[in-house]
């Protein structure tokens, strides 16, 4: 990605960023429209220096991701600028599912709230920052899903022209929730890292156009420290014991946990330990089987599940998963399809929240993790639900509907034993 030639980016629009890192080598390169590293080809992430930060400057802030915007690389003017205001959703106190799974404390982080109901809101938004501060003029994005619904909403929202590459075979009500914004919508032939590949090669060859998850990923990624501050906030400004994770390209949890250290760094949370567990289907779980196996290194797989937003077969974050979970002394497991299927149905019987198949995968690796002895029953966890499960009604509709159908009669309510 080049900037336009008549683009100058002007002081401050990247916040209190200071600079690109390369998370593999750790070279530095100065802020900007680049996303690998000069050295090594490895990727780059945003590093900062922050000035002195409150919590009281914090709290004073809109009830939208934009009251973190010193620990952001936006600016400071972002929240005046079209936008889907995504954030500050609500953080669940779990009671039931957690008597059920013998759970002393369990919250639950529903990022369904969200505008276009999911926690890509978060990413988009800063995605779309960067892209306004580089002068792009196309908003684009391959995704599996939720990213097309909110790039396409954002963009939208923004005044400015949206391309979105899906797989050809997504579930059809992603597919509807993309093109009701009126966004040039792509079906590829192909599974999500196919799509992934030709969004990459546009982005080599075609000036101005923002790939929110290629091209402009170093800004698009900060996005979900977003889901660690608001978690660290509604806690009371502390740190959870244990987080259980939904694992795609694994680029949400490892952000979450830079959130964590940073918020401890900074001082705006004593910085104790906790635990990172990543969740992964069974039908495209690279990362669990990395784990497992004790590799440092992923390698790339097919994706067959139901759990299609998490279907990314070569996940670009996945060493940088496992790096994570060991540190902390945490896990990456998986479960199938059978098993997403009853998370789905237990988080709505226990909780009244409809998760997406992603969820379905959190509170069913929860349960796994569990059964197996790898998260303490006893220590105070949260889990996330990235996204709605209107968005997957394919998963359940086979499974829940009415248990009777009677004539329009009280004699019939009776016989039917419903009293």
């Amino acid at each position: 990605m080049s900037l336009t030639a008549t683009h100058t980016i002007r002081e401050g629009a990247f916040g209190n960023g200071t600079h690109l890192s390369c998370r593999a080598c750790g070279a530095k390169s100065p802020l900007g429209p680049f996303y690998a590293c000069m050295e090594c080809f490895g990727p780059l992430e945003v590093g900062y220096e922050y000035p002195t930060i409150t919590r009281e400057q914090i709290e004073a802030g809109p009830k939208n991701i934009w009251r973190y915007q010193p620990l952001l690389p936006v600016p400071v003017d972002v929240a005046s600028y079209p936008n889907t205001e995504p954030g500050y959703t609500r953080l669940v106190d779990a009671q039931n599912l957690a008597r059920e799974l013998g759970l002393r404390k369990l919250w639950v982080k529903d990022d369904s709230g969200n505008p276009t109901h999911s926690f890509k809101d978060r990413v988009v938004a800063s995605a779309l920052s960067a892209t306004r501060e580089l002068g792009m003029k196309v908003f684009a994005c391959p995704s599996t899903g939720n990213l097309a619904n909110a790039v396409a909403a954002a963009a939208a929202r923004a005044g400015i022209r949206s391309v979105v590459f899906i797989p050809h075979d997504l579930e059809r009500p992603k597919v509807i929730t993309t093109a009701v914004y009126g966004g040039t919508l792509v079906a590829v032939e192909g599974n999500y890292d196919d799509v992934n590949k030709l969004a990459s090669e546009i982005a080599g060859e075609e000036e101005g156009w923002a790939f929110v998850n290629v091209n402009v990923r170093p800004y698009y990624s900060e996005g979900s420290k977003t889901l660690a501050f608001e978690i660290a906030e509604q806690l009371g400004w502390r740190l959870p014991q244990q987080i259980v994770i939904p694992v795609a390209s694994g680029s949400q949890l490892t952000k979450i946990d830079k959130g964590f250290t940073e918020l401890g760094k900074l001082g705006l949370v004593d910085a104790t330990d906790y635990k990172v567990y990543g969740a992964q289907a069974t039908g495209c779980s690279p990362v669990a089987q990395a784990f497992r196996d004790g590799h440092d290194v992923v390698k790339p797989v097919k994706p067959d599940t139901i759990a299609k937003s998490l279907a990314i077969g070569n996940p670009a974050d996945g060493p940088y998963v496992l790096d994570v979970a060991r540190r902390t002394g945490g896990a990456i497991e998986d479960v199938s399809d059978e098993e997403v299927i009853e998370g789905i149905q237990l988080l709505a019987r226990t909780e009244g929240i409809f998760g997406e198949t992603a969820g379905g995968v959190t509170v069913a690796t929860l349960k796994k993790l569990i059964a197996t002895g790898q998260l303490d029953p006893e220590a105070e966890t949260v889990i996330i639900n990235s996204g709605d499960g209107l968005k997957t009604l394919d998963a359940v509709a086979d499974r829940v509907g009415p248990k009777v159908t009677i004539p329009a009669s009280y004699d019939a309510f009776v016989k039917a034993g419903l009293q």
